[in-house]
């Protein structure tokens, strides 16, 4: 099952405390009693209520919620009982009509999956892209929702086969629309490495909604074309995805994702969906959503040995290698990561397509070194992610985090000065990029080295920190 449940007894709803705080709408109190009661951390919490940690940690420290959007989400993620609902004044829950997906938690509506079609997807990512680009509220504050990559992973595997691919439109397309698609994304994708994903990602959105979206829905083309061209613009949405993934707009990221993988299933793209899939995962399990990351890390090896490419399925291994060893499955990853290195050493790199270009002995030794880190096998930890640094220098983002994860290791070995010596390189890095993701690498290496607070270098090391990045908020 792809959820994360709080698992707050229902009788509890029930106690004093929590009424007075439900009553008041004070949600500070309530996360306050919420990780009392479980000792769930605000990650967890706000993985489960679909908010960013760090909005978590702002509303226990006071700030007050007022949207019933934020309460709604909140009383779902917590899955208040209808009394609790009330009582913080929401209508109570309609109980569901039985087996019927025809809305999708990802936060969009959706067909069934028997009756969904590609001309649906299309209208849909010509929605989002639109909204992008407008900087539509609405749009972001979408949160990310485990339960949304449900119905999109179970439509990629039951749906019957698609309905061909072709449309009577006014203009031609042809391969050389569809080879520039291809050479934007390329070259989008080099920024994103280069930059990280806000340095473009606007830019991204915009020629979806401008370039892309009339091929999709004014185009002539044949069922082979169209193919292609719903191929073409699944990498172009599955990169946008994961600018939005890397600047924490975790529920953006969800959507582009999702119609990636539906793009792709109506191009019979079985390579590029276990690309996707596992995006997918790799996003669930940096929320901690282990469970999802762990489901989607196996459709993603599912759909890569239907592909017959072994670089994914060593792909796919990892994302599920890594889900393990936050679950604490030491032994089941070390299984999954020996299949890893298994199928990368029997693939042909020589026909991969070249969104699969970043995946290689660098790239496979810095997830291991995440997996041992994550487990406390820190000394292995240390020589995959000392490996992992040999890598391309034009991946400055994968550097940065490289750089990171190394840092911290160091100083989870008691090595503070080292750590520092290493994550000033990371700093000067990240200083270069615009990613989320390599800021709160960053923050985690700060916070491991509170400890040593008093060694002159990490108090010379997380002030450069704070003058770079700003102080903690």
């Amino acid at each position: 099952m792809l959820l994360d449940p709080l698992r707050i007894p229902e009788d509890a709803w029930s106690h004093g405390e929590v009424l007075t705080a439900l009553a008041a709408r004070d949600i500070g109190r309530l996360f306050r009693w919420i990780t009392s009661l479980t000792g769930a951390s605000q990650s967890r919490i706000g993985a489960a209520v679909g908010l960013e940690q760090g909005y978590v940690s702002r509303i226990m420290a006071g700030r007050k919620v007022t949207s019933i959007d934020v309460f709604e989400r909140i009383a779902d993620g917590c899955r208040m009982p209808d009394q609790a609902r009330i009582t913080m004044g929401l209508a109570p829950r309609q109980a569901a009509p039985p087996a019927d997906p025809s809305r999708s938690t990802a936060g969009r509506p959706s067909e069934p999956p028997a009756n969904r079609t590609w001309r649906d997807d299309i209208r849909s990512a010509a929605e989002l892209w639109r909204g992008d680009v407008n900087r539509r509220d609405v749009l972001r504050q979408v949160a990310f929702s485990s339960a949304g990559y449900t119905l999109p992973a179970l439509r990629w595997f039951t749906a019957p086969d698609p309905a061909p691919v072709t449309q009577p439109g006014r203009n031609t397309v042809g391969q050389p629309e569809i080879d520039t698609i291809r050479a934007m994304t390329a070259t989008y994708r080099q920024l994103d490495n280069q930059y990280g994903g806000g340095h473009a990602r606007d830019t991204v959105a915009r020629y979806l909604h401008q370039e892309v979206t009339p091929l999709l829905t004014d185009g002539r083309y044949d069922h082979p074309t169209g193919q292609r061209l719903l191929s073409a613009a699944a990498e172009l949405a599955q990169l946008a995805g994961w600018q939005a993934y890397d600047t924490a707009e975790h529920g953006i990221a969800q959507r582009y994702l999702t119609l990636a993988l539906d793009f792709a299933y109506a191009a019979g793209d079985d390579g590029l969906g276990a690309e996707i899939l596992a995006a997918m995962s790799h996003q669930a399990t940096y929320l901690g959503h282990i469970t999802t990351g762990l489901d989607l890390a196996r459709a993603a090896g599912r759909t890569a040995r239907r592909a017959g490419v072994p670089v994914l399925t060593a792909e796919a291994h990892v994302m599920e290698a890594h889900a393990l060893a936050k679950a604490n499955d030491e032994r089941a990853c070390a299984a999954a990561l020996h299949q890893a290195e298994q199928a990368l050493d029997r693939a042909d790199r020589s026909s991969d397509p070249q969104w699969l270009s970043y995946f290689d002995e660098a790239y496979l030794s810095a997830k291991f070194g995440h997996c041992f880190h994550a487990l406390g096998r820190n000394a292995h930890a240390e020589r995959f992610a000392a490996r992992s640094l040999r890598m391309d220098n034009r991946y400055v983002r994968g550097k940065a985090f490289n750089l990171a994860l190394l840092a911290s290791v160091q100083a989870q070995q008691g090595e503070p000065e080292r750590a520092c010596a290493i994550g000033a390189e990371a700093l000067t890095l990240t200083a270069q990029l615009r990613s989320a993701r390599a800021v709160r690498y960053l923050r985690d290496l700060q916070t491991q080295l509170a400890p040593h607070r008093r060694v002159p270098a990490v108090r010379h090391f997380t002030g450069r920190i704070d003058a770079t990045l700003g102080p903690r908020r």
